[in-house]
């Protein structure tokens, strides 16, 4: 269908609002539109409002009285690798830590290893599965990060098949610093220099971003400054995993550098928070990784928010610390555990998650002018989505107006 109609929504929840992410009171402002109607024409909204406002189509898609919401927005997911880690999921059950796991050649290195044993079409038949596990959930933007290659070719190997991904919209991130391989363990400086002379030049221009795990024992503040100044001069724009496993300054190091986000901060403190605000840097909450690491301590978003920060939530969908694709499971850990209210992180999976990854422009609101790619949820009232946990609510997905689950 080239135009269409969405009504009979019980809710439209638009997002509709200022052209910048939601801070503070504005992350609880939806935009509800109660029988709500769309019109859709060539995958792009034209008209929101209720539904005696607007002139149908002859085509219409009728939402059955249910919820009618932008497709959530992952800004933070590893979901090209291969294999699992569920034998490490068993011994952290008998007590190891995630850094003794790592520590003894697991973690991320294991699976650095079988992702570069792994042909390309192999790891696009396992990223097309969970391609389709994100859509099913509703989810229809992801970031999408490499760094389980940690050499040039496994690297952008990595990265063609993030651009082979669809119709999930993917947005590249080169992550060649997430860790030091096997085979440099002696030789950090040698493969921080291959990550700034060789891998940085040649993924960009498969790669808008580039991320670093910038943590005591992976990369130091210092190393991390230079291989992020070394991609800004590349002109990569920045994200950061920060103040995950210890508060080592790394969301102050995000606000120095002009980082687009600080993602985890576990342990990140006022100073930290500070510090971002005043730069502009948009926090990334992770508690998928929280909850399957067991380690109970929560980023603090009641003091972000409270700080005017511009929070975005994410699952962190990755083979090791975080194996869920599913942002409704992350919505009622944000409202259960962070204290978040359904609204503030309805916000933060969409339209903050948006200009995350500098697209807030064109996804992540039910607006004039932007793509359609939107979700028929099977509910009345969309604080039924953090309610509900468990279960997928999606009823139907759209991406650019064509139906995709």
């Amino acid at each position: 269908m080239s135009t269409f109609a969405v009504v009979n929504c019980s809710e439209l929840v638009t997002l509709a609002g200022p052209a910048r992410p939601r801070v503070g009171a504005e992350m609880r402002e939806l935009g509800v539109i109660r029988d709500g109607a769309m019109i859709v024409r060539e995958g792009v909204i034209t008209h929101v409002g209720s539904r005696h406002e607007i002139d149908l189509p002859a085509e219409i898609i009728d939402a059955g009285n249910r919820v009618v919401m932008p497709g959530f927005i992952d800004a933070h997911t590893h979901p090209v690798f291969a294999g699992n880690r569920a034998d490490e999921f068993e011994k952290r059950i008998s007590g190891a830590t995630y850094q003794e796991i790592s520590a003894a050649g697991g973690g991320i290195r294991s699976t650095v290893r079988k992702t570069r044993a792994a042909p390309e079409d192999e790891l696009f038949a396992a990223a097309s599965r969970y391609a389709q596990w994100f859509l099913r959930g509703g989810t229809t933007t992801i970031e999408a990060k490499s760094g389980y290659g940690l050499s040039l070719d496994a690297e952008l190997k990595m990265l063609r098949v993030i651009h082979r991904m669809g119709p999930l919209r993917a947005v590249p991130t080169f992550l060649g610093a997430h860790e030091i391989p096997d085979e440099y363990r002696d030789r950090r400086e040698e493969y921080i220099a291959l990550v700034i002379d060789e891998m940085l030049p040649a993924a960009k221009p498969m790669a808008e971003f580039c991320d670093i795990f910038c943590e005591p024992h992976v990369f130091s503040i210092d190393e991390a400054r230079r291989i992020l100044c070394a991609a800004k001069a590349h002109g990569y724009k920045l994200r950061m995993h920060v103040d995950q496993l210890a508060n080592s300054g790394g969301a102050q190091l995000a606000a120095e550098l002009g980082a687009i986000t600080a993602d985890h901060l576990e342990h990140t403190e006022a100073p930290g928070i500070g510090a971002m605000r005043d730069a502009g840097v948009q926090p990334v909450l992770l508690p998928g990784s929280v909850y399957a690491l067991g380690s109970k301590r929560y980023p603090d978003a009641r003091a972000m928010i409270e700080a005017g920060l511009a929070v975005v939530l994410a699952t962190d969908f990755n083979p090791g610390s975080s194996p869920t694709p599913s942002m409704q499971m992350i919505l009622s850990l944000a409202s259960t555990q962070m204290k978040m209210t359904s609204a503030e992180s309805l916000t933060a999976a969409t339209i903050n998650a948006a200009y995350s990854l500098q697209r807030g422009a064109e996804i992540g609101s039910l607006e004039p002018g932007k793509r359609a790619d939107f979700v028929i949820h099977d509910c009345t009232d969309h604080r039924e989505l953090a309610y509900f946990f468990g279960i997928q609510s999606a009823q139907a997905v759209y991406v650019g107006g064509a139906s995709v689950a």
